[in-house]
């Protein structure tokens, strides 16, 4: 990463000085930058001037509701969004994926973890190719769906998808009609290590079925209980 063009920027949203020199220093030593906001306060804006490439957000921040903020950076950007927090309760982790968190770690954790889930959410953040096999443009079940541009459309008018929701909605559509089972999409779509984190793909198909399932349309993402999902190719 010697070109600083390149370099990927990371917004800190933490208050403790000690979490923040630690993380810093790591995230430094492998080629990021990293701008903090230690309140909350000014994230908005440090999002429109920093243009950051994801944000790690503290949950307990003293003088702001961490959930309502994640809903605030969600209703601004598609930013990726990996939520720090003290309480593990799947409660306050569903509450964090509902509002459009990408994932969720709790305190302690090692940095190598850290790295690992910023590298895969990156990731999702970035168009990937589709196998060579496939057409760049999918058109099933009324919509419209661009690989390579992440891009979704019915009837011409774009649905605003997050990298996370597009990336879900890829293995879907790429094998319609086929069952996909909870274990694979978590591996495909967060990656190893996912595959029994089951709430992030039950809070992202709700996301997705409501974006993507107008009133009058029939079902596009079919539940398999205990099973997974599959996608209506009609």
């Amino acid at each position: 990463m010697g070109d600083d063009t390149a370099r990927t920027k990371v917004l800190m949203v933490e208050d403790d000085p000690n979490i923040v020199d630690l993380i810093r220093a790591n995230l430094t030593v492998r080629g990021f930058d990293t701008v903090v906001s230690s309140d909350g306060s000014r994230v908005l804006r440090l999002l429109e001037t920093e243009r950051p490439d994801i944000v790690l957000l503290d949950l307990m921040l003293p003088a702001a509701d961490g959930i309502e903020l994640c809903q605030q950076i969600r209703g601004h950007s598609s930013i990726g969004i990996i939520v720090i927090s003290a309480r593990g309760g799947e409660r306050d982790k569903v509450a964090a994926l509902n509002v459009g968190a990408d994932d969720y770690m709790t305190k302690p954790f090692g940095i190598d973890e850290l790295l690992a889930r910023i590298t895969a959410t990156l990731r999702r953040s970035r168009p990937a190719a589709a196998p060579e096999d496939t057409p760049p443009v999918l058109q099933i079940s009324g919509l419209v769906v661009d690989l390579s541009k992440q891009q979704v459309s019915r009837e011409g008018v774009a649905i605003h998808l997050t990298p996370t929701e597009f990336a879900l909605l890829r293995e879907l559509a790429l094998q319609p009609g086929m069952l996909l089972s909870h274990a694979f999409l978590l591996r495909q779509v967060w990656g190893p290590g996912y595959e029994t984190e089951t709430e992030y793909l039950r809070v992202y198909v709700r996301r997705l079925r409501s974006k993507l399932e107008v009133g009058g349309q029939p079902t596009l993402i079919l539940t398999e209980p205990r099973a997974g999902y599959r996608f209506a190719a009609y």
